[in-house]
């Protein structure tokens, strides 16, 4: 343990506490300002005068969201996205970097999928390949044109392969002494040892697929099948007073567009919020044993 340091060392330490702390700052600011927002009187979001607080406190764009039944249903396309989209995404990136993790001895054309799925990651047929392939399959308007097009996260695959490349081989030639086979392996052996990097591809899974509101506008020609992203950048480019019931109306004009969408995005963070914490512990060793080479 150091315990006498210098003072260019101390200064250093320093400097870079404050540059961390201003970069810091500067991702939380436009958070703070869009929950500040979210809580503060229409006329004053409207005059520019909420900047670190809200002003004049109402929770009227929350009272508005909770009777919006179409925000609801496209809350629950996203959830429904995210489970069926990130199970997807699990079971296949871990069926795919366990055999890639491998000596060539023991899987021959290895490397030539290595740089087939590489491939695939850097270079991709255009939008409208894309587009045609889904919608040959029949998939337009449905669940599966969200999940199945990124079925396999090929970021993923590579930081998993990393992962069990860099789990000791005394556990490999231990278990082919016990008898164990590939599936035992996997199951009881690599998959234990690994959850700092499931960890860390289950985050990427989940927040790819709750922030991702592109394809939904591309592959889902229908409003009420919007996941929620794409319903909240719908709202922001135009409020749709179409269908609103009279007290609906009334209640939207004692709002500004701005503090009603502040709103929405401020509740649509809340699940991520939530989930990263738990993940967050596993997440810095995800990231970084995966690089390690022996």
């Amino acid at each position: 343990m150091v315990t006498n340091r210098s003072f260019s060392s101390r200064l250093s330490n320093a400097v870079i506490v404050a540059i961390l702390t201003c970069i810091s700052l500067l991702c939380i600011a436009p958070l703070w300002y869009t929950i500040s927002v979210s809580f503060s009187d229409k006329a004053a979001v409207a005059a520019g005068l909420v900047t670190w607080r809200p002003v004049e406190f109402t929770l009227s764009a929350y009272q508005h969201l909770l009777s919006d039944k179409s925000f609801f249903r496209a809350f629950g396309i996203s959830v429904e996205r995210v489970l069926l989209g990130g199970l997807i995404n699990f079971v296949l990136t871990v069926m795919m970097a366990y055999p890639l993790s491998r000596e060539t001895k023991q899987f021959k054309v290895r490397n030539l999928y290595m740089w087939f799925i590489v491939f695939t990651m850097l270079f991709s047929g255009g939008l409208i390949p894309w587009f045609m392939t889904i919608k040959s399959y029949g998939l337009l308007n449905s669940i599966w044109a969200l999940v199945l097009p990124g079925a396999v996260p090929v970021f993923s695959v590579i930081l998993l392969v990393n992962f069990f490349r860099s789990i000791p081989k005394d556990l490999d030639e231990a278990a082919v002494m016990d008898g164990a086979g590939p599936w035992y392996m996997l199951l009881r052996i690599y998959l234990p040892v690994s959850l700092p990097a499931l960890a860390t591809i289950t985050l990427f899974s989940i927040v790819g697929h709750w922030n991702s509101f592109f394809d939904g506008l591309i592959l889902m020609t229908k409003s009420e099948l919007y996941p929620l992203q794409t319903y909240i950048q719908q709202l922001i480019v135009q409020v749709n007073t179409a269908g609103m019931t009279s007290e609906e109306m009334k209640m939207v004009a004692q709002l500004s567009n701005k503090t009603l969408d502040a709103a929405k995005v401020v509740i649509s963070m809340i699940p991520v919020l939530i989930i990263y914490p738990f993940l967050q512990k596993y997440f810095i060793h995800g990231i970084m044993l995966g690089s390690v080479k022996e």
